[in-house]
């Protein structure tokens, strides 16, 4: 058998895969280039982020990892501070211990 609508099948298709590579060359064009990271927005959002604490865990339980994120929460600080303040981390330990740029990409 042979199918009659393969030619449009195929004309359609093609049609549609220019249109999806003329909307990305437009994207990159009028949306991304010319894009700068905020560093100091980033450091910040990071710093306040809840979920730092799972690199705590494994060090200190998580009973105390979730108590410290709870307070930190509760309390608007950081968990830097919740650490230090609740006694289960000193500032320079957590330092060492939460490292967010070890928390992402692939490990080896």
């Amino acid at each position: 058998e042979l199918n009659v609508f393969k030619p449009v099948i195929a004309y359609t298709m093609l049609q549609s895969i220019r249109l999806l590579a003329d909307v990305a060359d437009s994207f990159t064009e009028k949306c991304v280039v010319g894009i700068e990271a905020d560093r100091e927005c980033i450091k910040q959002h990071m710093e306040q982020s809840l979920m730092l604490v799972t690199a705590l865990a494994p060090h200190i339980g998580y009973d105390k990892a979730s108590e410290i994120a709870k307070a930190a929460h509760r309390n608007g600080t950081t968990l830097r501070e919740e650490a230090a303040r609740l006694g289960h981390v000193r500032e320079e330990d957590f330092d060492r211990l939460v490292r967010p740029e070890h928390m992402v990409g692939p490990k080896p």
